[in-house]
């Protein structure tokens, strides 16, 4: 078997293990209303639950992992870890049993069995597009469509299963209609074929049975363009070159000539009896019934980009945009609801429908969506962790916002008829000539179809195929053949080969070519000689063969030919044949099919590049990216280059670099690397933290607290304040204002501000004096008048509030008295004898003085003064 063919028995298996936990009998158990399996013992209402199947596994590109999506809770209950395809497309084949995946940048492909949720890289196919996997209940398939190579495989060990199904090269189509058959489309012939896959015996063999053809159906002209959809029962087979619909299935075949303004597309498959037809470049879509009728015609809103197909489900149609941050809905009469939007999809969506759910998935994003019966969405979190195979806590950092693109309003294409086709030349065969042409220009609109005049006759070619073998002619006369483009303006100019004479004498076609793609972008054909039989072989005509087409490259008169980076597209797979043509133009059989290649090139530069202060740690920043298109080989790593160093990034699109200065700006490159070499370059700059700064704005002050307005420039980290200041209390967290409290009053005071982040600690310093603090002379505490006479009087012995030299009452040392009322300032106190308060009912008796400005600074009993700002005397300091 080929290096595309199932690994041979006894292989060793390659596990993809579950992320984060060990999966045992009990986990599965546990998670069988997860996994769509009946457990017995369970009640009633949880054997529902677990026998209900309504769930689909989704591919997280940028994690690197499946999730399976439960349609009844919309949530995400299995998360399983694909580390050696993260960053690549993923294809996800699904039955309620088995779980196919196949790495399209590398061609791997695995199986995982859903009652153990083990999984195992068995087989190895050509990277690209070109292959896929169908699976259908037990039973699964590879499809090779550039070789036309269908083999079935054991869904569970991916071992061969009987011989291969053989078609010509270049098939489209590999897909299951509701009763498991697989249908295969051949543009060469314009037929679709029924295959029923081999019973799968216990073991996981075929038994010795082989897969089967049961049916084959013309649905178009050959050498035409189709498109194909499954049904469940049958296909719907669009033939894009003459926009006929041919539905073939159990009942009578059916044909149906659609009013298309360009080339139709479908979606692999149709849930319902309304299939949905999209013209893509003119934003338009169809859906058709069992009966041929148009059932409603709309065109989708948005600009000129493009749609993915169309699906039609439960009486509505979804389409999403090319870019998938929209996906339009439309009811049954092509009216138009509210649209499912992704804010930032990172590619195109995939749609679903599963077991009464539809699901769309943007592999580029964290999130998915469910669609239920009712029409009613749900957004999914595709990174949950409290499931199995959850992520562990993250470890908290601030969130990195890469900008976002400015949206540039796009130009409007100018649209008219198609150029003419390049490089049209004949060959003479026996009876017969082969016409091939290069691509002409479609001038703003898809070339639908070509169409070829000569020997009074017209052949209509599909826009992919771009060859022709016209049979029937007579040997000896002179033919010459026409060629020209159609799209939706029209007929294109035509352009005439070369006359040709068809002759017997024709050469042998050559020996099997081989080709080789190079990191430049080309790719190499080479092939053996032909024999001429007896002529001289003047060229060789190459032809590549893709998934539903086949168009030629170019002609050599050696026996090799290098196709030119850009001519054939980056990730897609090509086979080549070769015509020998002799020096009477007359030319050969098609050799042999070659191997399959996929033309690379270095990757596209980095995406959104962002590099950022990372705000928490000196000399740090952090770069994120979006990776960029590979061009046709997966991404091996990124080089992150700053400062002279460079660091390698082989798992996922974000770097933090330290060690520079505090203060610096980095200059930040990061290019991406495949099999072809290093991407142009990204750039941005980011600067580390610098030392904090600080501005002292103002202190105001009371008599016994000071506030201090700052301004602090954090150097773009984070930075934390502080302010000391002694004989006092400070504070400490704002940066904006800090208070000091427990000052004295009528005191000047220096304040330390500290502000500290990342890149260290700064101070300032600023000064301010308190306020002076007074208090008033007050000895009325009752409600006699004589006491307030006394208070105000100056009589023999006592004299209302009475103020002393000395802190004690002493008539020699008396300084005074004043009313009751009269505000004096207070500088400090201090401890004497006690003075009673009686007079105002012994509230404030005390030994404490307090020393006021009165002829100086002499004393008065606390008693009789009451401090402002709640009389406390620790407002005062000792004297």
């Amino acid at each position: 078997m080929s290096s595309t063919d199932a690994a041979p028995t006894g292989a060793r298996k390659r596990r993809l293990p579950s992320r984060g936990y060990l999966v045992t009998a009990g986990t599965v158990l546990a998670l069988a209303a997860g996994l769509g399996l009946t457990v017995l013992g369970l009640g009633a209402a949880d054997e529902a639950v677990a026998s209900f199947d309504a769930a689909s596994w989704v591919w997280s590109r940028g994690k690197g992992e499946v999730s399976r999506v439960n349609g009844v809770t919309a949530k995400i209950d299995t998360r399983v870890d694909v580390g050696q395809a993260r960053g690549h497309g993923l294809q996800v084949s699904q039955s309620d049993r088995f779980v196919i995946l196949r790495d399209v940048d590398t061609g791997a492909i695995a199986s995982m069995d859903l009652t153990d949720l083990q999984a195992f890289w068995n087989q190895q196919s050509s990277p690209g597009i070109g292959v896929s996997v169908a699976l259908h209940g037990d039973s699964a398939f590879v499809v090779d469509s550039v070789q036309g190579r269908v083999q079935q495989v054991d869904p569970g060990s991916l071992q061969a299963i009987g011989q291969p199904v053989s078609f010509p090269p270049g098939i489209t189509g590999g897909a299951f209609d509701g009763k498991g058959r697989l249908w295969i489309v051949v543009p060469g012939e314009g037929t679709v074929t029924a295959i029923t896959p081999a019973p799968v015996a216990t073991g996981g063999q075929g038994g010795g049975a082989q897969p089967q053809r049961v049916r084959t159906e013309p649905v178009g002209g050959a050498s035409h363009d189709f498109q194909l959809t499954t049904l469940h029962d049958g296909v719907a087979v669009l033939d894009r070159t003459t926009n006929e619909l041919t539905r073939v299935g159990d009942t009578a075949t059916a044909r149906v000539t659609l009013p298309l303004p360009g080339p139709g597309t479908l979606p692999a498959h149709t849930d319902g009896s309304t299939v949905a037809v999209t013209v893509p470049d003119a934003r338009r879509v169809l859906g058709v019934d069992p009966q041929g009728a148009v059932k409603a015609t709309f065109t989708v809103p948005g600009a000129q980009t493009g749609l993915q197909p169309a699906v039609s489900w439960e009486g509505y149609y979804y389409v999403a945009d090319a870019g998938g941050g929209t996906v339009h809905v439309f009811d049954e009469a092509g009216q138009p609801r509210k649209p499912i939007t992704f804010q930032r999809p990172g590619g195109s969506v995939e749609l679903e429908v599963r077991e009464g759910y539809l699901f769309i998935n943007a592999p580029g994003s964290s999130t998915a969506r469910v669609v239920d019966g009712e029409h009613g969405v749900r957004v999914v979190d595709k990174y949950a962790d409290d499931v199995l195979g959850g992520d562990p806590p993250p470890v908290t950092t601030p969130p990195v916002t890469p900008p976002k693109p400015k949206k540039k309003k796009p130009n409007k294409p100018v649209v008219s008829k198609p150029g003419a086709p390049r490089n049209v030349r004949a060959a003479a065969g026996n009876a017969e000539a082969r016409v091939t042409w290069q691509a002409a220009a479609d001038n703003g609109a898809p070339i639908t179809r070509y169409v070829v005049t000569g020997d009074n006759r017209t052949f209509q070619v599909g826009a992919d195929q771009r060859s022709l073998v016209v049979t029937g002619l007579t040997n000896g006369e002179t033919y010459q053949f026409r060629v020209h483009a159609v799209n939706s303006k029209g007929d294109g100019p035509a352009r005439a080969s070369n006359p040709v004479k068809p002759t017997s004498e024709v050469p042998d076609p050559p020996g099997t070519p081989v080709a080789e793609a190079k990191p430049d972008g080309s790719v190499t054909v080479t092939w053996p000689a032909a024999n001429g039989q007896g002529l001289a072989i003047q060229r060789y005509t190459v032809t590549a063969v893709t998934e539903g087409g086949a168009a030629p490259v170019g002609d050599a008169t050696e026996t090799s030919l290098t196709i030119p980076a850009g001519q054939l597209e980056y990730g897609k797979q090509y086979a080549f044949t070769v015509v020998s043509v002799n020096e009477r133009g007359a030319g050969s059989k098609a050799s042999a099919i070659s191997n399959s290649v996929v033309p690379f090139s270095r990757p596209n530069r980095p995406e959104n590049l962002d590099a950022a202060t990372v705000t928490d740690r000196a000399g740090t920043v952090r770069v994120t990216w979006t990776a960029p298109v590979d061009n046709g080989r997966a991404i091996t790593k990124y080089v992150v280059k700053a400062g002279g160093r460079s660091t390698d990034v082989t798992d996922g699109t974000t770097a933090t670099l330290d060690g520079f200065g505090a203060g610096e700006n980095v200059a930040v490159e990061v290019v991406a690397v495949n099999e072809g070499g290093e991407s142009d370059p990204a750039s941005a700059t980011a600067r580390t933290v610098a030392p904090a700064t600080i501005t002292v704005t103002g202190v105001d002050t009371t008599f016994n607290t000071a506030t201090v307005g700052l301004s602090v420039d954090a150097g773009g980290g984070t930075a934390t304040c502080a302010l000391t200041v002694s004989d006092g209390t400070g504070s400490s967290g704002s940066c904006s204002s800090l208070k000091a409290t427990k000052l004295a009053p009528s005191t000047k005071y220096t304040f330390t501000i500290t502000a500290k982040n990342a890149a260290g600690t700064v101070t300032k310093q600023a000064t301010g004096t308190t306020a002076e603090l007074y208090g008033t002379a007050t000895c009325l505490n009752g409600d006699s008048g004589d006491q307030r006479t006394y208070c105000d009087s100056d009589v023999s012995g006592r004299n209302g509030n009475e103020i002393f030299k000395v802190t004690r009452q002493e008539n020699g040392q008396q300084a005074g008295w004043v009313k009751n009322g009269t505000r004096l300032k207070a500088y400090c106190k201090r401890s004497g004898d006690s003075v009673d308060a009686w007079i105002y009912n012994h509230n404030k008796k005390s030994t404490w003085w307090i020393q006021v400005a009165y002829e100086g600074k002499n004393y008065i009993p606390w008693a009789w003064l009451n401090l402002d700002g709640g009389d406390d005397l620790a407002d005062l300091p000792t004297c």
